[in-house]
């Protein structure tokens, strides 16, 4: 424990998207710091912090994010206030988080995990299968892509970008006919209601890291860090290491067709990963268990063999 907690005078300030999602995760954090030291909510200030990601030119144009440089968009500013000394700690979705932080960061600290599922939505279908040939679905997720290319080839998939809120708008615009979002958000934000059909991770395996909040801070930051280790769930950090040693073992980001889902089992971890084609046309599998604190080796060791699986042309789309 420290002994040097945060005041009113002197408060911990946690860095954040402005997004209802981003706040209600920086508002869970918050939360848990409140009742794990017995403070008052005035002991900490949320910063919110406005990314290049968040531009609402490149959201209403739906562009994808590949072509702009990927996922980082929504984390640099944020990342240089914490190195700069302007916020304390910052939230994170973990499915967002590439593999590695900026020299004098650091990410071990994890909310207890929500749901993994994708949901579907729609306005006017049940699920994916009610769907009629030819019908618009909206994503701006690679692996949501191509993981419907390989189980509905003949659908129309369109960029579709924005939060929560913007998307559903979407949909109401006809923009698409569907989308899918994460479960876990939709939870968060008390938006369980728009989903048509939760996607168990058998029939689609979700994002690596899905459901998962992350808290990051500076490598120097003692306060900070032992702060922090008093709301760090244990599980969803071994599940994590595994999951995320998978991804960075491919030499993967959020931005590539990848996906992942660890689960425990008493003391045994079991690990599902997937990687595929963007265009539907091969997906590779593996599934397999170890000990919980060879998690971590399990993710690599799988990486490993799915690379040689797909042979070196597999993501050279990645290139392009």
């Amino acid at each position: 424990m420290t002994t040097d907690l945060p005041s009113p005078a002197r408060p911990l300030r946690i860095g954040t998207r402005g997004s209802p999602l981003a706040l209600a995760q920086a508002h869970e954090t918050r939360g848990r710091l409140m009742a794990a030291f017995d403070l008052p909510e005035e002991a900490f200030e949320i910063v919110v912090i406005k990314t290049t990601g968040d531009d609402r030119s490149l959201i209403d144009a739906d562009v994808a994010l590949k072509t702009l440089g990927g996922k980082g968009l929504f984390t640099k500013e944020i990342e240089e206030d914490m190195l700069s000394g302007k916020i304390d700690v910052a939230v994170h979705s973990m499915k967002d988080m590439p593999v590695a932080q900026p020299e004098g960061l650091v990410l071990d600290c994890y909310l207890p995990r929500e749901d993994v599922r994708d949901a579907f939505v729609s306005l006017a279908h049940g699920s994916l299968a009610d769907l009629p040939s030819g019908a618009k679905v909206g994503s701006s997720s690679l692996r949501r892509r191509a993981q419907l290319k390989v189980r509905r080839p003949d659908l129309e998939v369109v960029e579709f970008r924005g939060n929560v809120q913007t998307r559903m708008k979407k949909l109401g615009d006809g923009v698409a006919d569907a989308t899918f979002l994460a479960m876990a958000g939709l939870k968060r934000l008390g938006m369980t209601q728009v989903v048509k059909s939760a996607i168990a991770p058998e029939d689609v395996l979700p994002a690596v890291a899905q459901g998962a909040i992350g808290i990051e801070r500076r490598v120097t930051d003692m306060r900070a860090a032992a702060m922090l280790e008093a709301i760090h769930d244990g599980p969803t950090g071994q599940r994590l290491a595994a999951e995320r040693a998978f991804l960075a073992g491919l030499d993967g980001s959020c931005e590539t067709p990848i996906a992942g889902l660890a689960e425990l089992d008493g003391g045994t971890l079991r690990l599902r990963g997937e990687i595929l084609r963007p265009d539907g046309s091969e997906v590779l599998t593996d599934d397999r268990t170890a000990a919980i604190e060879d998690g971590a080796a399990l993710g690599w060791e799988m990486a490993k063999d799915l690379r040689a699986k797909a042979g070196e042309d597999f993501f050279d789309w990645i290139a392009a």
